[in-house]
């Protein structure tokens, strides 16, 4: 199994294989939550345009997502796990749209299949991985707005390639480096509604949830993220 790390958009556009896109803060822990919550199709677009299209012409359809880490104008909710985490969403469709995370979605072109990656279901990643076993594996950081390395989003492909190649990881060091000398630790110090200081704990709250979220197609142009829960070595 050959395993690469790349970033960004231009990384997501390189990947090959079975492709893991990360957002630890947030997309993708977000995503964990709201499909915990019962959605029953979890739509991430690229655009800001798509979304708002998408709920002109489905006014039932909720909003979720940010720019520059802010709740946009007419969402209902910005991208924070902590502002979703008890909200019944049983039924509901939601249009999903972040900086970083949902940008790599939409441009991993090449990839045979595409999954979420966040610390709060890494052991259903790994588990679907192994099972899946791959001649290739990419593992593609989107960072600070698919722009600028994000130590979480690095420190969650390390953990994940570690895990496969049977090296070991302290998952707790990482908290503490996120925490005390990483710039993410600037999430504890925000009082912003869009980004409340809950969400770290909530994003590393490690293997919660016991699903990996597969991107497949659905209509025309738009992707859904597909749950796919994992019993025993089985994926369901």
């Amino acid at each position: 199994m050959d395993i690469q790390i790349y970033h960004f958009v231009e990384g997501a556009r390189q990947a090959r294989g079975l492709t893991v896109i990360i957002d630890v803060f947030r997309a993708f822990s977000v995503a964990c939550y709201v499909t915990a919550g019962g959605v029953q199709n979890l739509l991430p677009v690229g655009s800001m345009d798509t979304a708002y299209r998408l709920k002109q012409d489905n006014p039932e359809y909720i909003l979720i997502g940010e720019r520059g880490g802010v709740i946009q104008p007419g969402f209902d909710y910005g991208n924070s796990p902590f502002s979703i985490q008890a909200v019944d969403f049983s039924g509901r469709t939601i249009v999903h749209t972040t900086s970083a995370g949902t940008q790599g979605l939409v441009n991993a072109v090449n990839a045979d299949e595409i999954i979420t990656g966040s610390f709060v279901n890494a052991q259903a990643i790994i588990d679907y991985i192994r099972i899946r076993n791959p001649k290739h594996v990419s593992l593609v950081c989107m960072g600070w707005g698919a722009l600028e390395e994000a130590d979480e989003d690095t420190l969650f492909a390390q953990y994940v390639k570690n895990a496969l190649e049977g090296k070991p990881n302290d998952f707790q060091d990482i908290v503490r480096y996120l925490s005390l000398e990483s710039k993410t630790g600037k999430f504890l110090d925000m009082t912003d509604a869009s980004a409340p200081p809950e969400d770290f704990d909530l994003c590393l709250s490690l293997n919660r949830f016991p699903f990996v979220l597969k991107a497949e197609p659905h209509g025309e142009s738009l992707i859904r993220l597909r749950k796919l829960g994992v019993v025993e070595g089985v994926m369901l």
